[in-house]
C-alpha cells in the first residue's frame, strides 16, 4: 500500500487534476489523499467571516465567486453529459449547504463544517472524473475514520480500526481516494487537523495501514537546501533523516508540515517528497536511515519576537528558570529558541497575542528587553559533540551579519541563529555561498 498526498496546487485547476491521473493510475494499491483546490480554503474562511458578521451582501459575492470558480473547473474537466450533470449537482449540494448557515446562529462548529467543503469537493470531482475515464476507484470519507481526541490529538487506535473497516468491502480495488485535513472530534462534530493537515492525514493513514511509503506531491521537486524564493542556485536534497526533516519543517521549510513526519517516523515508513509538475524528478526521501556527517540544508522562521530577562537574582539561584517559564505556560505561548548566561535569559516566541501581559509579569524578575521583527536561521545537519569544523564554517559565512542569539547543543541536527529580519536575505545568501 502506498499513500499519495496531493496538495492544493496539484489539484488547483481542471488541467492539473487531469495531469495527476497518470500518476495514480497503475497496478499499485494506493490511497490518494487530496487537499482542497488552491484558494478554496481561503475563500471558505472569508465566507465564514461574512457569516459571523451577518454581512449578506459580501456573502452573496463570495458564494458567487466560489460557484463560478468551480463551474468553470467542471466545464473544463468533464466532457460527458452524465459527468457534467453529476458534478454540477454535487456543486449545488455544497452551495446549498453553505447557504443554509444564513438561517441560524453561526458558531465555530459550523465554521469547521464549512471549511471541510473544499476537500469534500476536490475528492468527489476526482472520483467522477476517474469514472468518466473508466478507471475504477473508491471514494472514502475521511469523516468515517479520521478522529481527534479531547486533547485535539489524532485518535490513532480509532483511525487504524475504522480505516480498515472502511476498506474491507473493497478487497479487489486498488485505488482509494479520501480527504486530507478534515476529521471529526471526540463529540462527532466535523473538525480539522489545522492548516497543513493534509500532510498529517497522509502519514496517519500510512501508519494506520502499514504503508510501504508515503508520497507528498507538491509543486517543488523535493526539499531544497535553501529557500529557492530568496537564494539562487539551490538544489533538492535527495535524502534526509526524519530528525533533519522535523527541524527543517519546524523552522520554515514550507514543503512539509512539522507534525507530518511523526507517525511515519514512529512506524518506520519512508516519506517521499515529489513534484507533480516534474514527476520524473528524484525528489527527497525521508527515512530513519542515519544521516551522514554533513551540513544538509538551511531554513528560516520569520515573525519572531526576542525577549531578554536580565536579573542578578538569577545568579546561582534555583527555581528562577521555572518561574520564568511558568509565565509563558500561563499564557499558552510556546518558546522557539532559548539562550542563557549567568544573569540573563534570551528567548523567542512566534505569537504576540499575550505579549503585553507576558512582559508585565516578567518585569517582576528584572529588566526586560523586547526586539520584534526577528528571524531564526536554522542550519540543519549532523553536528555531534565530537564533530569539528562546522561551527567555523557557519560563523565565517556570517562574519558580516550581526547575530542576536545562538542556540546549539539541544539537538545534534540543528544550529540556530537569530538575526534581524531585515538581514534574513543577506544571511541566507551568505550561508549558501559559504556552506554549499
Amino acid at each position: 500500500m502506498v499513500i499519495m498526498k496531493f496538495g492544493g496546487t496539484s489539484v488547483g485547476s481542471a488541467q492539473r487534476i487531469k495531469n495527476l491521473v497518470p500518476l495514480i493510475n497503475n497496478d499499485e494499491r494506493k490511497i490518494v489523499v487530496l487537499s482542497a483546490m488552491s484558494g478554496t480554503t481561503n475563500l471558505l474562511v472569508e465566507i465564514s467571516a461574512s457569516l459571523y458578521a451577518k454581512d449578506l451582501v459580501k456573502l452573496k459575492q463570495q458564494i458567487t465567486e466560489f460557484e463560478l470558480r468551480y463551474k468553470n473547473a467542471i466545464a473544463e474537466l468533464f466532457s460527458k453529459k452524465e459527468s457534467l450533470e453529476n458534478a454540477n449537482s454535487l456543486l449545488n449540494d455544497h452551495l446549498n449547504f453553505i447557504k443554509s448557515f444564513t438561517l441560524d446562529l453561526f458558531t465555530v462548529n459550523e465554521e469547521k463544517a464549512i471549511l471541510a467543503q473544499g476537500e469534500l469537493l476536490s475528492t468527489a470531482l476526482l472520483n467522477i472524473y476517474l469514472a468518466e475515464q473508466n478507471i475504477s476507484s473508491v471514494l472514502l470519507s475521511a469523516l468515517d475514520f479520521m478522529r481527534i481526541d479531547d486533547a485535539e490529538e489524532p485518535d490513532v487506535h480509532f483511525i487504524k480500526k475504522m480505516i480498515s473497516k472502511s476498506m474491507e468491502s473493497f478487497s479487489e480495488e486498488k485505488l482509494f481516494i479520501t480527504q486530507g485535513y478534515i476529521c471529526r472530534n471526540s463529540f462527532g462534530e466535523i473538525d480539522n487537523l489545522k492548516r497543513g493537515g493534509s500532510d498529517y492525514t497522509a502519514t496517519l493513514i500510512g501508519a494506520a495501514t502499514n504503508a510501504t511509503e508515503v508520497q507528498i506531491w507538491t509543486d517543488i521537486d523535493g526539499l531544497h537546501n535553501n529557500d529557492p524564493r530568496i537564494v539562487e542556485k539551490t538544489f533538492a536534497v535527495t535524502e534526509l533523516s526524519f530528525d533533519e526533516a522535523a527541524e527543517l519543517a519546524y523552522f520554515g521549510a514550507k514543503i512539509l508540515h512539522p507534525t507530518c513526519v511523526l507517525p511515519a517516523k514512529k512506524e518506520n515508513i519512508p516519506v517521499r517528497l515529489l513534484n507533480t509538475m516534474q514527476p520524473t524528478a528524484t525528489g527527497t526521501i525521508i527515512s530513519n536511515k542515519p544521516a551522514p556527517d554533513r551540513i544538509t540544508a538551511i531554513a528560516a522562521k520569520d515573525h519572531l519576537t526576542a525577549i531578554k530577562i536580565k536579573s542578578a537574582r538569577m545568579l546561582l539561584a534555583y527555581g528562577f528558570l521555572r518561574a520564568v517559564f511558568e509565565v509563558f505556560e500561563r499564557y499558552k505561548t510556546p518558546i522557539d529558541m532559548i539562550s542563557t548566561s549567568e544573569v540573563a535569559i534570551s528567548l523567542t516566541i512566534d505569537s504576540n497575542k499575550h505579549l503585553d501581559e507576558i512582559i508585565n509579569e516578567l518585569q517582576q524578575f528584572g529588566l526586560v528587553e523586547v526586539d520584534k521583527n526577528q528571524t531564526i536561521i536554522c542550519i540543519v545537519g549532523t553536528f555531534g559533540a565530537d564533530k569539528q569544523g562546522y561551527a567555523s564554517r557557519i560563523f565565517d559565512s556570517l562574519k558580516n551579519i550581526p547575530i542576536r542569539m545562538i542556540s546549539y547543543g539541544g539537538s545534534e541536527n540543528n544550529i540556530s541563529l537569530l538575526v534581524n529580519s531585515d538581514l534574513k536575505k543577506d544571511a541566507l545568501v551568505s550561508l549558501n555561498k559559504g556552506l554549499f
